[in-house]
């Protein structure tokens, strides 16, 4: 366990290109190509890490002003997703959780009940927050390990059955997205899709990104689209002309560059997969493998990274209006980008539906904050997390992304606070 912590404390940038020259190195790939391999694939993580860092901290000062304006005074505090990895990371079930999700991801391979191999292993904690969860709620470490694995296993059986569609909608080969925060909302984004095929006029409406720049030339373009939502969200937020202006400039420079970045890990994941494929195709000649990895690689689509843009202000929006509802978006509105990668694909990449489908899934995390803040809090108060500036120790608290608030992790933890 210990080396496991020490891995998960170097971070993905660091861990990930050790990962993979093992992987390299394992799939006989010459050391020189193994280590350029590793190598691009951390300086990936390192680009896309810096310009996630650049759009969470571009948009984070927007989205407090935007809940200060808006004059929101709800019960339940969102503390952002490092309280609620903080939570997965830190409760007794830990070092189990971790072990079994390897050797369960193991057995699967071995029984041809999964394509996916899951390497990542920092994300592990969407479904240990769910474990940590039930944990508080029941003080059973049995029972907050199966409920881990249960949200660990839907999430690879989603990865598995996502993952040809996702490589062909996102020109990735051979990978798969075993996120247990993503993959849950998935069979939302399809249901969404369906209905909007049943509604004349709504169904008809092209918004994809290749569409609209078909059709605006320039204005449609990524880095355009990037200004405009920049711009109105420094408007939304009531900021200054200067302010407004380089709100929309940053995040016109995230549009253009965070692809970029995904396309140099994408280069180092290539040699390792083309490796691989040879070593595996040899040695099990009717199968077929993904390597499991972070949904980061997906948020670089103009689609999706406009409509987490246009979330944020619909979040607030749905707080404010949806009755019953306790949660003040806060820390995590700049993330919300992550709810949408995996379902993407299944809706068609339209901005449209894209949209109502992430408004659909942020009024399921409102209610399922709501419902489960006390639980949340308890298992936040037995780890001692670090709570952002603005947020109150006696506050509850319920993250907007994070495995316990999916619809798969809310029914894990209401069955589990039965039987408590």
């Amino acid at each position: 366990m210990a080396v496991i912590q020490f891995l998960i404390q170097l971070g993905p940038s660091v861990m990930m290109p050790i990962i993979f020259f093992i992987l390299a190195m394992i799939f006989r790939v010459k050391v020189g190509q193994g280590f350029k391999a590793a190598m691009l694939v951390g300086i990936g993580f390192v680009g896309i890490n810096l310009v996630i860092g650049l759009l969470l901290g571009t948009l984070g000062p927007a989205a407090e002003a935007m809940v200060s304006r808006f004059g929101l005074s709800l019960t339940v505090v969102d503390p952002g997703w490092p309280v609620g990895a903080t939570i997965g990371w830190g409760t007794p079930i830990v070092p189990i959780v971790v072990f079994s999700a390897v050797l369960l991801n193991i057995l699967l391979l071995m029984l041809k009940w999964t394509k996916t191999v899951n390497i990542d292993i920092f994300n592990y904690w969407h479904f240990m927050l769910t474990g940590g969860v039930v944990y508080a709620a029941t003080n059973s470490i049995a029972v907050g390990t199966i409920a881990a694995l249960i949200h660990f296993l839907i999430a690879i059986v989603i990865a598995d059955i996502t993952a040809p569609k996702i490589q062909k909608e996102f020109d990735l080969k051979g990978v798969s997205f075993a996120h247990a925060t993503s993959a849950i909302y998935v069979p939302i984004g399809i249901a969404v899709n369906w209905i909007i095929e049943k509604i004349p006029g709504l169904r008809d409406i092209k918004a994809d990104p290749e569409e609209i720049t078909k059709k605006y030339g320039v204005m449609g373009e990524p880095l355009t689209l990037g200004t405009i939502l920049g711009v109105l969200l420094g408007i939304l937020a009531g900021f200054g002309i200067a302010e407004i202006l380089t709100l929309g400039i940053q995040v016109a420079a995230v549009m253009v560059l965070l692809p970029a970045m995904i396309n140099v890990l994408v280069e180092g994941l290539e040699i390792v997969r083309q490796a691989a494929e040879q070593f595996l195709k040899k040695r099990f000649p009717d199968r077929e493998f993904y390597i499991g990895l972070d949904t980061a690689l997906l948020i670089g689509n103009p689609a999706v990274l406009a409509t987490g843009l246009l979330l944020i202000p619909g979040a607030l929006v749905l707080a404010i209006l949806l009755p019953g509802n306790k949660v003040l978006p806060f820390v995590d509105l700049a993330s919300l980008v992550f709810l949408i990668p995996m379902a993407a694909p299944y809706l068609k990449k339209n901005l449209v539906r894209l949209f109502v489908s992430g408004l659909v899934m942020v009024a399921f995390v409102l209610y399922a904050g709501t419902s489960i803040a006390p639980l949340y809090t308890t298992a936040a108060n037995l780890v001692h997390v670090s709570l952002p500036e603005g947020v109150s120790a006696t506050t509850e608290l319920a993250n907007l992304v994070g495995g316990a608030t999916t619809p798969l992790g809310w029914i894990l933890i209401k069955l589990a606070s039965i039987f408590a």
